[in-house]
């Protein structure tokens, strides 16, 4: 199995997104020495370039294991190792603005986020355009193949994300080889993903590009956020949020949630008008309820509690916009088979960080903070061990 042709690394991480170029960066120098990168495509971070509509939203004010799906303790444990400060002065060099609901976007572009952590790795050795296709152990070596060439590595780090944004051209390797070292996966999903519906909410199609503010439950989840109607159903922050904690069931969306239900009584105005709504929206709802557009105190009590509906509307989702569109995956490698270092349970030498773990944030900043403090734990593991190995 011992190939003496491989080049031979300290570290070598698969996956040059987020997680992997963080931890890379935070690597002392003369362990960046001894580390490569190998991505599958031809450009690192480009789930970084599409982040926050390409600014970045890197980080979050209010970083909690509430915003995220998975098990508390580790995701505790985890995001309370680096604050949001800490991730805004590791990029110092450039400015960030704190926008709505408490997230920090890059003043200039995501390619200047990118291009900063590509400046910090100039010790380490880059191999774009390298799939990897097998990993093997031999002894207390790691043996990783790509199609153009094969690495020995003492540490392997899988960085490799899920299967959302698969036009960036996502991969499942890591999977595959958390299973092939015997760790268990939670079924990967599509997660801040828009929902497609049933055959009674086939007027949101209909709405197109229209968005404006809702008030969204389920369960004990509430969202104060915006939807976004599409060609192929609901979307938006508030739908996205929801798709990360939602599984089966009814939905409950108040249309206009600050808007006062007796505003309605008394009220000349024809519906379209006196409501706060898109008039496009208001009248395709009215259709879809077989409703005239008129005063609220025109209508019958029947068709009353139809517009009553507006402010309450339950639907049931058919499912959602699938990987294609998904902004993250939820599920991944289990982390109760993981350590607080980030290592494998099972297997010396093999790490998991990032997006690969059952995971998972809300829209926000929080996933690429996650990405950065699993990252930034395991590098100062390794900063430590290698530290004292090089002491002897």
């Amino acid at each position: 199995m011992s190939n003496p042709n491989a080049k031979t690394y300290k570290i070598l991480i698969i996956g040059g997104g987020a997680s992997g170029l963080f931890l890379a960066a935070n690597l002392d120098k003369n362990l960046q020495n001894s580390t490569a990168i190998l991505e599958k495509n031809a450009q690192f971070g480009k789930k970084i370039l599409a982040s926050g509509g390409g600014r970045c939203n890197i980080t979050n004010r209010h970083i909690s294991f509430k915003n995220y799906l998975g098990d508390v303790e580790f995701i505790k444990q985890s995001v309370s190792k680096l604050k949001f400060s800490d991730v805004l002065n590791f990029f110092s060099e450039l400015k960030f603005s704190e926008q709505k609901d408490s997230q920090f976007f890059c003043a200039d572009s995501s390619k200047a986020v990118l291009n900063s952590l590509l400046k910090k790795l100039k010790e380490c050795d880059l191999y774009p355009n390298s799939e990897v296709l097998e990993v093997q152990k031999d002894k207390d070596e790691f043996i990783i193949t790509t199609q153009n060439a094969k690495f020995k590595a003492q540490n392997l780090i899988i960085a490799s994300g899920g299967l959302s944004y698969k036009a960036l051209g996502s991969s499942d390797i890591g999977y595959k080889i958390a299973q092939q070292f015997c760790l268990n996966v939670q079924k990967p999903l599509p997660a801040l993903v828009g929902f497609t519906v049933q055959k009674d909410e086939f007027w949101f199609k209909h709405l197109s590009g229209v968005s404006l503010p809702v008030c969204l439950k389920f369960n004990e989840f509430e969202f104060n956020q915006d939807a976004l109607f599409t060609h192929k159903g609901i979307s938006g922050p508030a739908i996205l949020n929801a798709s990360l904690f939602w599984q089966k069931g009814q939905i409950t969306i108040n249309f206009v949630p600050n808007f006062s239900i007796k505003k309605l009584e008394n009220s000349k105005k024809q519906l379209s008008t006196l409501l706060p709504l898109p008039k496009r929206f208001t009248k395709e709802f009215l259709s879809s309820q077989n409703l005239l557009d008129k005063p609220y105190d025109s209508y019958n009590q029947v068709e009353k509690a139809k517009v009553l509906k507006l402010f309450s509307y339950s639907f049931a989702p058919a499912g959602n916009f699938g990987f294609e569109r998904a902004e993250i995956t939820k599920g991944g490698v289990k982390t109760d088979e993981i350590l607080p270092n980030f290592q494998s349970k099972k297997e010396k030498g093999l790490f998991f960080i990032g997006e690969i773990l059952d995971v998972s944030g809300m829209l926000g900043g929080y996933n690429l903070h996650f990405a950065f403090a699993s990252a930034k734990i395991l590098s100062e593991f390794l900063n430590a061990k290698f530290s004292k190995t090089s002491a002897f």
